[in-house]
């Protein structure tokens, strides 16, 4: 069947983007489709996996050309998910998925959602004055990247941003850290390496910025972004901690793009999402869905003399396949 829109339910347009970009993932809704069904009504009415899957469902019969994810949503809300309020898209999907991951009773399924969204990387701290070092190894659901590099210099590729993310950093002055082998504060080099990337690659470009004001404004400015990337060709050697078994899995396409317009105050969420058994894109507004070409989806890329127009916020990318 055509894909199918949700009906916005009142400032919904972040969830329903989130939900589309969840529920035409194939490798996803293969994991949805194993949960394990609730025995109660109760249950089945507070089970956030459940009710998605309840909504996969009633998307897929394909009678019309939307659907109301109301279900969900009262659900969410049970889960202190705000109802009619904005949210931001970064925050949001963190939520639903550790929502989701919370309630697959079945072990199997939360390690398989796990590795299919997790990236793996290791923080590692040196001090410049001994050989004294710290290593350690965290998870995270998304790359946070930056835009604009420490001097407020605007990063002209998505390559670069990610480049720059793993650029170690110099503590000095007052981010100096204390070193137990010289028994006082002393500079440290602070960078990270990517140690395992997940099957499906959610990439958060930082485009809202906090100022001292407390103000928060939208960084608009164009950030090209690639149809396909090989992040062993992106990162050097010094970035990766990882064999070349891991690396040659490091190839990946573009999967879909959640997209931002308006202000941080009065704004409205979107979804490009290509089809993986169509190979086409389509763009994904609540309830109005309709293809696309890879040129709309440029459009996302930002302008900074176009403030209100859509403007890439999440960059998903799936690993291409062998």
């Amino acid at each position: 069947t055509e894909p199918i829109g949700l009906y916005n339910l009142g400032l919904t347009c972040c969830l329903n983007s989130l939900l589309q970009v969840f529920l035409m993932n194939i490798r996803f809704t293969g994991i949805l489709r194993r949960i394990k069904v609730p025995s109660s009504p109760e249950q089945r009415k507070n089970n956030v996996p459940y009710q998605m899957l309840l909504l996969l469902e009633k998307m897929q019969c394909g009678k019309c050309k939307a659907v109301s994810p109301t279900d969900l949503a009262w659900c969410l809300s049970l889960h202190r998910v705000k109802l009619f309020v904005q949210h931001d898209a970064a925050q949001l999907f963190l939520t639903l998925w550790n929502l989701l991951k919370k309630q697959m009773k079945k072990p199997e399924l939360v390690e398989e959602l796990s590795d299919l969204y997790t990236i793996c990387i290791q923080e590692h701290l040196a001090c410049q004055k001994c050989s004294f070092e710290v290593k350690s190894n965290s998870t995270m659901l998304t790359l946070p990247l930056p835009v604009l590099d420490a001097n407020s210099q605007r990063l002209k590729t998505l390559e670069k941003s990610l480049q720059y993310f793993f650029h170690p950093e110099e503590l000095t002055g007052q981010n100096m850290c204390f070193c137990q082998q010289c028994g006082r504060k002393t500079t440290f080099l602070q960078s990270m390496k990517l140690i395992h990337l997940p099957q499906t690659l959610t990439l958060h470009l930082k485009r809202f910025c906090f100022e001292r004001s407390s103000h928060t404004h939208k960084l608009s400015h164009c950030l090209p972004f690639p149809q396909e990337l090989d992040f062993s060709e992106v990162l050097t050697e010094n970035q990766c901690q990882a064999d070349d078994s891991e690396k040659a899995t490091w190839q990946y396409e573009l999967f879909a793009v959640v997209a931002h317009s308006g202000s941080t105050s009065c704004g409205h969420y979107c979804a490009y999402i290509r089809s993986l058994t169509e190979c086409k894109w389509y763009c994904f507004n609540d309830s109005e869905v309709c293809q696309v070409s890879w040129d709309d989806v440029k459009c996302t890329y930002g302008h900074s003399n176009l403030y209100w127009r859509e403007t890439a916020y999440l960059l998903i990318y799936m690993k291409k396949q062998p």
